[in-house]
């Protein structure tokens, strides 16, 4: 193993910034540490470490929460020298919510004597069952009262026996709101009472009831094995990936959960650079049901929680399958203590059915497998779960794919109500509509950092004397010089795509290399630009947003963005309308899920996927896989002495 300034930061450096701000500042007792994480270096400095081996500052930035005073405050730490350079007051934000507090704000509601009562009138007696679960708040929804305070508000489910899916369990109508700074319970909203249905709500084999196990006729499946005898054709070292022409490192941070840096393409003896940094940058959830249970409910599962700390352990032969080599990514609690998620990301290796195939009447067929190179990472957050895999192909493509699956939030209602916002799943019991908008952060460096951004549209061209028959089409492709021009909408009729494009050098055909975005699940809000919850996450208003590059500019909607009231993210950052022609930018790059529930997503949901593609547009000469082995005939399973090319 080899380390770098792009690795991940370790156990002893966490709780070395703890130890340092329990030092200088008395950070402990009281307090909560909401995040620690490494300040990357800039590029410059990492190319001056790939150059010439100058180490570049070991720096990390931690916001951290004092409890007792409700006040947030931000600091950066060197590593280095074990000092604080800086130590800031932000005034008037609250820091993401943390794993703890929504453990601690369970048992604090579970255990709270006005609870009990409230739950017992209705016929709830056994805590054990209970489960509380506590979401963050927009300003717009705060109750007035409550104004200045770090709240949250709960669902409550019931589970049908210890071990069941309490997400089976909706108590509809009661919700409490808690300060999770104190743990107080502000208030308890007994608004409206239903009688709970029969319904079957399980999927754990043993909570299944019999009648429906036994009625499956789905016969077993056989063994499928994927075995690589010699290993896979991958190498690792440390956070350092290279296969088949691809090089890249493995990051990871409490917030994006995995992130790629680095990652250029060997073309034939010249190491030519893709992307700098390619990750999540926010996830938007808005349920879109004006309901007592469900108006509250839009999550921003990256900037109010973090899917680094919502990343969950991979299990071999179930979320990985083949010859497998597992990532450890470390984080820490709200202590500022370290912990280790074992397995946090896989790598491995999947065949992909054909790479390229011609059959030539003479010749013969000549046929190329695909192979591609998957980097995975899972995350839980409460009852979804979002399993992100970024794909590296031999034909130079890069995919990137979501799945998510998990258990959708339903509720009951009374014998012939209605759900106009959502579908019937089981007997008197809807899962409302919602919508899953994922921003991808693209910093992209096609042959350098100086790069302009396109919009790439297929045009008719209209029947005349020059296309008489009305075949012609063009392609029309827009250079986006400004961040007002850089806000960009999917457009079906056009098949409008988007390249980055370095204008600075030509390949061997005398045209400028790049790499085409070319969109998928582009989904539009659907929301009134009035709207309070739209105000908060301005970036889903567009498909794609185009900004230049700058350390400071990483989170969409903010980057305090619980109990937020407006986007401080994409809009403001865009309002000084700066220059994007040639040089260093980031794409944003909007889509996601737009979930009009089914009842064949009830009881846990199949997974749905969505992906976009980054393709290289002239980045080549030719087609880059065409020195790609063919398949050893062994491989083929044909007749014996068959050939497989």
């Amino acid at each position: 193993m080899t380390s770098h300034p792009l690795d991940p930061l370790s156990s002893d450096e966490f709780a070395t910034v703890a130890e340092i701000l329990g030092r200088d500042h008395g950070v402990g007792d009281g307090w909560r540490y909401a995040s620690i994480e490494m300040i990357e270096p800039a590029k410059s400095e990492i190319a001056a470490f790939d150059a010439d081996g100058t180490v570049p500052a070991r720096r990390a930035v931690s916001v951290v929460l004092n409890r007792s005073e409700n006040t947030t405050f931000k600091a950066v730490v060197s590593l280095d020298d074990r000092t604080t350079e800086s130590w800031t007051h932000i005034p008037d934000v609250q820091p993401n919510f943390t794993v703890d507090e929504w453990e601690e704000a369970d048992a604090a509601l579970r255990a709270h004597p006005d609870v009990i009562a409230a739950l017992a009138d209705r016929g709830i007696t056994d805590l054990d069952l209970v489960f509380m679960d506590t979401w963050t708040y927009g300003e717009a929804v705060t109750p007035e009262k409550y104004k200045g305070r770090r709240l949250g508000w709960s669902d409550t489910w019931v589970k049908a026996a210890a071990g069941a899916n309490p997400y089976a369990g909706p108590v509809g109508g009661f919700h409490c709101v808690i300060d999770v700074n104190s743990m107080e319970l502000l208030e308890i909203e007994d608004t409206y009472r239903v009688e709970r249905p029969e319904i079957m709500g399980e999927y754990v084999p043993r909570h299944i009831p019999e009648r429906i196990r036994n009625a499956s006729t789905r016969p077993p499946l056989k063994p499928l094995e994927i075995t690589q005898s010699d290993g896979p054709s991958f190498e690792l070292d440390g956070n350092k990936l290279t296969w088949q022409n691809w090089s890249l490192r493995v990051g990871f941070n409490y917030r994006e959960g995995m992130t790629l840096h680095a990652v250029s393409y060997n073309d034939n003896g010249t190491v030519r650079s893709v992307a700098n940094r390619m990750s999540f940058a926010e996830m938007v959830v808005p349920y879109r049901d004006h309901t007592e249970d469900h108006y509250r409910r839009t999550a921003f599962d990256i900037g109010e929680w973090g899917l680094g700390f919502m990343t969950t352990s991979l299990e071999l032969g179930c979320d990985c399958l083949g010859e497998i080599r597992y990532l450890d990514a470390v984080l820490h609690n709200s202590k500022g203590e370290p912990y280790t998620i074992t397995d946090a990301i896989c790598i491995h290796e999947e065949d992909n059915a054909v790479l390229w195939k011609h059959v030539d009447h003479d010749a013969g067929a000549e046929v190329r497998r695909m192979r591609r190179l998957t980097v995975s990472f899972h995350a839980t957050v409460a009852n979804y779960e979002y399993l992100v895999y970024w794909r590296f192909y031999q034909d130079g493509n890069i995919e990137c794919e979501v799945r998510a699956t998990g258990i959708m939030v339903v509720t009951h209602f009374d014998e012939g109500g209605t759900h106009p916002s959502g579908t019937l799943v089981d007997n008197r019991t809807y899962a409302p509509y919602h919508q899953h908008f994922l921003v991808a952060r693209l910093d992209l460096d096609i042959d350098g950092t100086e790069n302009t951004v396109y919009a790439s549209e297929t045009q008719r061209v209209p029947m005349g004397p020059d296309n008489p028959y009305g075949l012609a089409l063009t392609q029309v492709n827009t250079p986006l010089t400004t961040e007002s021009e850089g806000k960009q909408d999917y457009d079906w009729n056009t098949q409008k795509a988007w390249k980055v494009v370095n204008d600075n050098v030509t390949n061997g055909l005398g045209t400028r290399p790049a790499y085409k975005l070319v969109p998928g699940a582009a989904i539009p809000s659907m929301f009134d630009p009035a709207s309070p919850i739209f105000q908060r996450a301005q970036v889903i208003g567009h498909t794609v947003w185009v900004t230049p590059n700058s350390p400071d500019e990483r989170w969409p909607s903010g980057e305090f963005v619980n109990q937020s009231g407006i986007d401080h993210g994409l809009p403001e950052w865009t309002e000084k309308d700066r220059s994007i022609e040639n040089t260093d930018v980031v794409v944003w790059y909007t889509f996601g899920i737009h979930h009009i529930t089914r009842p064949e997503d009830w009881p846990v949901m199949p997974a749905d996927t969505v992906s976009f593609w980054l393709k290289p547009f002239g980045f080549f000469d030719r087609n880059p896989s065409l020195d790609v082995e063919a398949s050893a005939p062994k491989s083929c399973h044909t007749d014996p002495g068959s050939t497989c090319h």
